[in-house]
Formats: structure tokens, sequence, C-alpha cells
């Protein structure tokens, strides 16, 4: 049965075709309220009564959750139709965004995948003595506290929390699971009448749940703010020390530790026999959460927070987002352009916003003028999460221009690296906002205008990043053969110096996305442009420094295929003709040894040279002096050659 729209026009200040949008979504509509919050609370109540049902404004989601549990019915569906399509300025008809934001609240998001961190409420305060046992003091009856002093002093005389000194050389870990190490450990002895400071040792480790860090100056980790379990406040502001306090006396119990990005190790091209290939994700973690595992990365789950840099960098799909995952936010995308196309619009614009851009738009609607009637917000957790591919694809889905607007938590160098990428290969019809102000939003977004929807036929790509970038790439530049692409770029051309290559296939062996081959047959190295990653691992295993790189997105169906980048005649065996090797080689080997080295200085030790490796083994067997050969085996001594010893004697 499909859900029940519950419109309300906000005491009048927005106009809503009741009719027109059940005809466009195809779901049943109640009347239109327009105080459903206040006045008309016992038809809100009604409405929720008859089963499952969206309500299309969002403000009020506690009042309506309440009377859903009082009347045991099931909690309903929000959508704020009113600060994304209802107060808006635009004279223009916003039936094709309404119908879009409601065909995608219809949309089941995928469960959410978590894991349990347990908190007992061991604290570790770091900082002065006179801050920090003031937060022992407003922490101890509901944490076990445990205060760090940078050296021995005087020490409370309370035994409601413990106190030792020490320099705290490193810590590891988040909420649930620090491990700190600590030089100059000194316990306090409160023995006796007088309490004393035992003798100092380095390398002392502990574990704490929470870290209370009151010092100032550098934190303890990168990114210190989205770092679960571990607090930082400026010891000389009292407001941040006393939040600080009371957000770590929250901090005991079972939490759920959303898990963001799912890794595929045998993907990662990261390391291969010791050279360093791809280091993206590593440079663009803000929190230090992917580290370095051989030949791929590792990513610590507990310490990730989401911010989704990594899975847009990645140029192997070894790293995806899985909060929500890549075909989920694909369908939200395709789904919001269908919607809106088919209602009648024309040439929508997508605004990416995160929950920073959620509050923007509504403080635009409600202060400014709101957004223009053909731009549709999309919502994600992560604004990195959103890169080059979503924004190809949601061009070829129909969307004329795609917006990202900026927030002070997402990375801005990771975002202008997506779109600048993006811009390379769709045009100017990717831009970044970065701006804070919700008046200057709807003022930027009134003053540009949508064009035209850049596709005839509306594209769905399909697969992972790799293969969405290059279906939407086709759809959007049908007459195109190669598009040249920035520095950096994960897509592009392997260059082979035919001068300077030998064909040793070193980099053969170490291609983690096996674009580049070789040919059991003849020496060839081949290689299949949509496979390279541009990981860098072949150039730098190179012993002749014979390859480079020319970044570019190659749209021809030649990119699927192999092709050979450099051959040679291969070498026929002088004793049985079988081809082995580069003939080029074999006779560069034979000019520099024969004769003039020790082991073939003869004309039938040179000869080996140009030998394949069955023929070069006979011949060193039966050669004189072979190095296979061994002493003459001893006679076997019988029976009778022992009587006859005996007979001698």
């Amino acid at each position: 049965m499909p859900k029940q729209l519950i419109l309300c026009d906000c005491s009048g200040t927005q106009s809503i075709d009741t009719e027109a949008l059940s005809h466009s979504t195809g779901l049943p509509c109640s009347k239109l309220y327009s105080a459903l919050c206040t006045d008309e609370i016992e038809q809100a109540a009604a409405a929720l009564g008859q089963g499952d049902a969206i309500i299309c404004c969002a403000q009020e989601h506690r009042i309506f959750d309440a009377l859903a549990e009082e009347i045991d019915s099931p909690a309903p569906d929000y959508l704020d139709l009113r600060d994304r399509a209802g107060w808006t300025a635009d004279t223009g008809s916003t039936l094709p965004k309404m119908t879009a934001l409601i065909a995608e609240a219809t949309l089941t998001p995928p469960p959410a995948k978590t894991v349990d961190l347990h908190s007992e409420g061991l604290c570790l305060i770091i900082g002065a003595p006179d801050v920090a046992f003031a937060a022992a003091e407003r922490l101890q009856d509901n944490l076990a506290i445990t205060v760090l002093l940078d050296s021995p002093d005087v020490p409370p005389t309370t035994r409601a929390y413990d106190v030792i000194s020490g320099q705290l050389r490193r810590a590891q870990g988040a909420l649930g699971q620090f491990a700190v190490t600590i030089d100059r450990l000194q316990q306090l002895d409160v023995t006796g009448r007088s309490w004393t400071w035992g003798p100092a040792q380095d390398g002392g480790q502990s574990i704490c749940d929470i870290i209370l860090d009151l010092r100032g100056g550098q934190p303890l980790f990168p990114a210190p703010e989205k770092r679960d379990g571990y607090l930082r406040a400026d010891p000389k502001s009292a407001l941040a020390v006393a939040e600080a306090t009371m957000a770590a006396s929250q901090l005991i119990g079972t939490f759920e530790k959303q898990l963001y990005v799912r890794s595929e190790p045998l993907l990662c091209a990261h390391s291969r026999a010791g050279q360093i290939g791809c280091t993206r994700c590593l440079d663009a973690c803000p929190t230090g959460a992917i580290t370095p595992a051989g030949d791929h990365v590792s990513i610590d789950p507990m310490v990730c927070a989401g911010c989704g840099s990594c899975a847009s960098l990645c140029p192997s799909g070894a790293i995806t987002y899985d909060a929500p995952p890549t075909d989920a936010l694909m369908r939200r995308i395709q789904t919001l352009a269908k919607a809106f196309l088919d209602a009648g619009g024309n040439a929508p614009r997508l605004l990416v916003v995160d929950h920073h851009g959620d509050e923007m738009v509504q403080l635009a609607a409600r202060h400014a003028r709101g957004l223009p009637a053909d731009v549709i917000p999309l919502s994600v957790y992560a604004l990195n999460s959103f890169g080059h591919a979503e924004g190809l694809a949601a061009l070829a889905a129909g969307f004329s221009e795609v917006s990202v607007l900026l927030s002070p938590k997402a990375e801005g160098d990771v975002q202008n690296h997506e779109i600048t990428l993006a811009t390379a290969i769709a045009g100017p019809h990717l831009h970044l906002l970065d701006v804070n102000d919700p008046e200057q939003l709807s003022d930027v977004l009134f003053a540009r205008e949508g064009t035209r929807t850049l596709v005839e036929t509306r594209q769905r790509p399909i697969g992972n990043r790799r293969q969405i970038t290059r279906q939407a790439a086709k759809a959007l530049l049908p007459d195109t053969d190669t598009l040249p692409l920035p520095e950096g770029a994960p897509y592009g051309a392997v260059l082979v110096s035919a001068d300077n290559c030998t064909l040793c296939l070193s980099c053969v062996s170490l291609c983690p996305s096996g674009a580049l081959g070789d040919n059991p047959d003849l020496p060839q190295l081949r290689f299949q442009e949509d496979a390279c990653l541009q990981c860098g691992l072949c150039a730098n295993i190179c012993p002749e420094d014979a390859i480079s790189y020319e970044p570019r997105l190659n749209l021809t169906s030649e990119a699927l295929s192999q092709v050979v980048l450099h051959e040679e005649e291969p070498f026929a065996c002088v004793e049985c003709g079988s081809l082995f090797g580069v003939k080029s080689t074999i006779d560069k080997i034979t000019e520099k040894l024969a004769g003039k080295h020790s082991m073939f200085a003869n004309p039938d030790a040179a000869r080996m040279i140009q030998m394949c490796d069955d023929c070069r083994v006979n011949a060193q067997f039966h050669q004189k002096n072979s190095p296979f050969a061994g002493a003459d085996r001893p006679k076997v001594r019988t029976t009778e050659d022992y009587l006859s010893k005996r007979k001698d004697h």
C-alpha cells in the first residue's frame, strides 16, 4: 500500500496543489491542512492512524513522533517540503521540484552498518593542577578519574580520583579503547601520614575510555574534533572547560559506531614489492585512520570519522563509501532527476549539501529568498563522499548543473580536486559554492540560471565509480574520443620509450590492476587503458626509466582492449630454433660478454648465451669440466672383494 502524503501549507505561507501533486507522484494526498502541528493536531492523529505516512514538514517532528506513539501508530517519515521547495521567491511552478523530493523520500534507505563501543567511564584528565583537579571534582561521581600532571606537584588530599605524574609520549585509539604511553611515570604512594611520589619510570602503558585534554596548545590527535572520546578545551575558557566536562560525563555505556567505508585490500594499489605507488587516501585522511599495511592500506573503523575523502580519491575502488553505498546515492540522484523531468520540469540543478548546508537552506528559506524552483537539494552525510563520478552521473541523469555547498567540516582541497576533475571531463557545469550567509546563497543561486540538460537521452550509469565515470562521460560527450585531464587524475595512458624499454616486464609483474600485460608467445608489452589507475608503480619499478604517464580519459572502444605498447623481434635458439627472449637484448649481451668474460672466453661457452634454457642446460652438462658433473662414482664392493682382501692377509 503506498504511503499517504500529509500536507500542510504552514498558515498559508506556501502554495501546494494537492490534486496535481497526487497525480505527479502517484501517491494519495491528505487534504491541505494549515496548522497541523497546533490547531489541527486531532486531524493529524486521524491521518497518522490510517497507516504509513509521510509528513511533508520536518520542523515539528518531535510533536508528531510523540503523537504517533500515543495513538500506537507507526512513526511517520518526514520530508522538509516547505524549506526546500515551498518557501521561495521564485514565481515558477514548484510542482516538479516537490514531485522529485517526494519521489526521493519514498526510497528505502539501506540499513546502517554499526559496531558497538563500550565505555566503562575510565577517564584520563590532562592539564595544569588547578584546572584538572577542578574538572576531576565535577566528574568523580560519574566516572573513574585519573589526573595526569606534567611534573610531581602537591596532590589533593582526596582519594575520590587517582593522580599520577609523567610526560604523555603517545596516545592511540578512540572512545572505549584509548592506549597511552607515559614517560617519567610516577605514581603516588598514599600510605602513611605524608603522601610521596614513587620512582620515575619510562614506557608506562595504560588504557582508558575517555581523554579530557585541558592543556591547551597542540592536540594529541589530528582532526581532534573528529576523534570520538577525545575532548579538548582551552583551559583559559571556563565555558569551554565546562562544556567539555559535561560531554565527558555522558560518555559511559554502550554506543553505536557507524562503519563508514568498505575496503577490498586485493584492489589496493598502495605498494608492490617494496615500491610505493598510490598514497591518495593516506594523504587525504584527516584523522589518521588509514595506515600502510604492506601492499595495501589498513583502515581503523574506530578512528574513521566518515569524511568520505578516501572513497572519492581511491582510483581502484579498494575503498568505497558505505554509509550509504555508492549505488544508493546514485539511485537518489537518478530518482530526483527523473521525477523532476517527468513532472514537466526543465533543466533541473542539483545542490549537494551536508548537515551544515541543510541549515543554510532552512535559513535561506525563512530569512532570504529560499531556493529557486529548479534547484533540488541533495543532502549527504559526508560532503566528500560526493566526488567526480557522482557529479558526472548527475549530469548524465538530466541535471543541467551541479553545485556543491562547502561546509566548514569538509576538506576543501578534496572537493576542489574532484570538481576540477569533473569539470575537465564535462565542462563548466559543476561548481563549488563557498558561501556562509543564507542570503548570499539565495542570491548566488538566483543569479545563475539553468540552461538545458546536457544529454538528449538520460542515462543511468551502473557499476563501480570508474565504470560510472566512463559511461557518464560517453553520454555527455558522444562525439569525443579522448579528453586531457589534470595531473593526478586516476585515468590515463602509460607511455613507454621504445629506445629505453628492454621488455624486462618488471612493470607487468607489479601492476595492481592488470592494465599492463605480456604475451607468452612473443616479446610484447601490452596495455589496457581503461584499467590503468595511474598509480605510479610501474614507473617507480622500471629499471630503465622508460615509463611516463599521460592523464586522459579515452572514451573509444580501444581503451577496453589490450594494445601493444612495445614489441621486438624474438631470438631463435641457435641449437633448437625455438623462440625466446628479445633479439636486441641477446645481441647486446653476446657483444659484451663473448670472448671478454672468463665464463664465455671460448666459442662454445659464448654460444650458450644464444641458447634457450633447455639447450643451455644440456650444453653445460655435456661440456668438458661440466659444472654439473661430479667425481667418479666409487666402485661397488662385493663379498668377493672382502674375501679376497682376507686371503691376501
